[in-house]
């Protein structure tokens, strides 16, 4: 009976050694020097192609899952059968005034296409229009309000529509085409101009065979396909039908920011004033292979509505593309509990706060979402920033690195930490992880001892006297009543008192303030200007009248000793290395490196 080949390896050398055994036991090869002759290539050859066969079985396979597909096609493909489209690139916007200085005219109308420039480091950019507007004079002034501008270039698309034609496509002929400035309609022929809007199908349930509505999905090259509907669901095309489709093709995130902004003419006036309403915010590279794994699912779950925390996770990002973390939460858990809400705060790519008109806007966007009365609200991120004093110790045989150098790469450990793993909703700071990563910097690093603070920036309002909260949101180290101050403060002054003020607290809940004399001696102002919760973490300065700061931005700098060194965002908080006030020290460790052992331990910190 012939010998059986084992097939169960995929290695390279285990196949080799599979097919070297199976051909030993044959009886024409039984005295056979397989590593000294020829066939030994033939059996590489063999091993290698079976290797190949094995690894590209391996891949395929993978690619027939969402979990664990590589190639953006398979991804977006299996998105599809969820219902879920990524998001295209998307053009920067801005909001603009446009005033048109001529009182003679009774009205005017500004084309779609309008084109605006603007520049951003020294590079031109165009932004233009992507609707008609018409205005009539308010008290004899000609004022185009709050318009969207788009960043880009404004293109015309026309598709005849023939059946009998299988492999006609309407295309948006660029992977940098914004699909939420698509604007699809339907020209009846080429001799009746007679043209209808359709509308994107957002909810399947609720197309009709004869609604004027497209479909949208992206295709090779990422690239999008605009597709119609059968009579069944949605009306479909007849021969001799034009598809019109409009867009703009943008340079992305490019011009982010952009805040002044020009025009050659509007309606053919070309005495025009234009003021910016909102820089120019918004512009995002096409939705990664990772976002679109991880939102797929969840937008099925949610069904195009928003019922939990998560739906509006994943909601938002589709509604506002600069959204880099989003973080939900109900009335129920808020402080103090607001019910009939849901609080959302969002973090953008571009690290700029949302306007109060960007968040209205984002909030009209998620009404098609909401159920029932619930009623969404934006709030800024609140940011807790981590001081840290860190002293690590280094052999310095092991290494050619000075401490310098050395202190450079620590720094650089925690820049990384400070982007992988904080400035993120989800952020949590673990202490032990933190020190773990120092160490393993660099070979030549033997030990290190971090010091934790944090800190919060209270925006004070000027000359009015007013209470103030802030919320670090983690218990605070106070070991018995009585205990050392935790609070410090940068200065400040208030009204009646022209000296230089601080914050600290008398470790029995008390927040104080005091002026230093000769560099050395705290005179208090008062002592209980507030108060200072140790378990909550909250502190509250009472009717305090703050005339300035010394700080150039007019902010105060709080800061404290957290209970733990471990420190958990809560609601929306985000964590952030305050790499200003952190200091890095190396010490050559002079036992290790045969040096004299004097002066060579760590001196550690005072409790306090």
């Amino acid at each position: 009976m012939a010998n059986k080949l084992q097939v169960t390896e995929l290695d390279f050398d285990d196949i080799k050694s599979n097919l070297k055994t199976f051909l030993k036991n044959q009886t024409e090869f039984s005295d056979y020097n397989f590593e000294g002759s020829g066939l030994s290539v033939l059996v590489d050859l063999l091993a290698y192609n079976t290797h190949y066969l094995g690894m590209n079985a391996n891949l395929a396979l993978n690619e027939a899952f969402l979990d664990t597909a590589s190639l953006r096609s398979s991804v977006v493909s299996h998105a599809k059968t969820l219902g879920y489209t990524p998001s295209s690139a998307r053009a920067p916007v801005a909001y603009l005034d446009i005033t048109v200085n001529n009182p003679t005219l009774t009205s005017l109308t500004m084309d779609k296409g309008t084109k605006f420039t603007t520049s951003v480091d020294d590079v031109s950019y165009a932004y233009v229009s992507n609707e008609d507007y018409t205005v009539t004079p308010v008290n004899g002034i000609l004022r185009f309000s709050n318009i969207p501008v788009y960043e880009g270039t404004l293109i015309t698309a026309k598709y005849t529509v023939d059946s009998a034609n299988i492999e006609k496509r309407y295309l948006l002929n660029s992977d940098r085409a914004d699909t939420t400035t698509l604007k699809v309609s339907v020209q009846n022929s080429s001799s009746d101009a007679t043209t209808e809007v359709y509308s994107l199908a957002t909810d399947v349930t609720q197309v009709t065979g004869t609604a004027k509505v497209y479909f949208l999905q992206e295709v090779e090259d990422g690239k999008f396909e605009v597709y119609f509907g059968d009579d069944v669901v949605g009306k479909k095309l007849a021969d001799g039908n034009i598809v019109i489709l409009e867009y703009v093709v943008t340079n992305k995130e490019e011009s982010n920011g952009a805040d002044t902004f020009s025009v050659n003419s509007v309606g053919g006036e070309t005495d025009v004033t234009v003021a910016t309403l909102i820089a120019s915010s918004g512009g995002a590279e096409p939705e990664s292979i990772a976002s679109i794994k991880f939102n797929a699912p969840l937008d099925y779950s949610s069904q195009g509505r928003a019922v939990t925390t998560k739906d509006y996770e994943t909601i938002v990002p589709k509604v506002y593309a600069d959204t880099s973390s989003v973080q939900v939460y109900g009335g129920e858990d808020a402080d103090p509990p607001k019910f009939g809400e849901v609080f959302i705060s969002i973090k953008t790519n571009s690290g700029a706060t949302l306007t109060e008109a960007q968040k209205q806007i984002i909030v009209n966007s998620l009404d098609r979402y909401n159920i029932a009365s619930v009623r969404p609200t934006i709030l800024n991120p609140e940011t807790t920033y981590l001081r840290l004093t860190t002293t690590f110790k280094y052999n310095s045989n092991a290494t050619t690195k000075t401490a310098s150098d050395l202190e450079t790469i620590v720094r650089s450990t925690l820049t990384s930490y400070n982007t992988s793993t904080l400035q993120k909703f989800d952020g949590v700071f673990r202490y032990s992880k933190l020190t773990a990563l120092i160490d393993n910097s660099d070979s030549s690093i033997l030990s290190n001892i971090t010091n934790l603070r944090i800190s919060k920036n209270l925006i004070p309002s000027l000359s009015v006297a007013e209470n103030y909260t802030v919320k670090f949101s983690n218990p605070l180290f106070h070991p018995h009543s009585g205990h050392i101050s935790i609070l410090s403060s940068t200065g400040f002054t208030i009204s009646g008192n022209s000296n230089t003020l601080y914050l600290d607290d008398d470790g029995n809940g008390n927040v104080r303030t005091y002026y230093i004399v000769g560099g050395t001696t705290n005179t208090y102002v008062d002592e209980l200007a507030g108060t200072i919760n140790y378990t909550t973490g909250e502190i509250v300065l009472t009717s305090i009248n703050i005339t300035s700061t010394v700080n150039s931005d007019n902010s105060i700098d709080l800061v404290v000793k957290p209970s733990s060194n471990d420190v958990v965002p809560v609601r929306n908080q985000l964590l952030e290395i305050d790499f200003a006030n952190t200091s890095i020290a190396g010490q050559n460790d002079t036992i290790e490196s045969g040096g004299s052992s004097a002066g060579t331990g760590y001196v550690t910190s005072s409790s306090n």
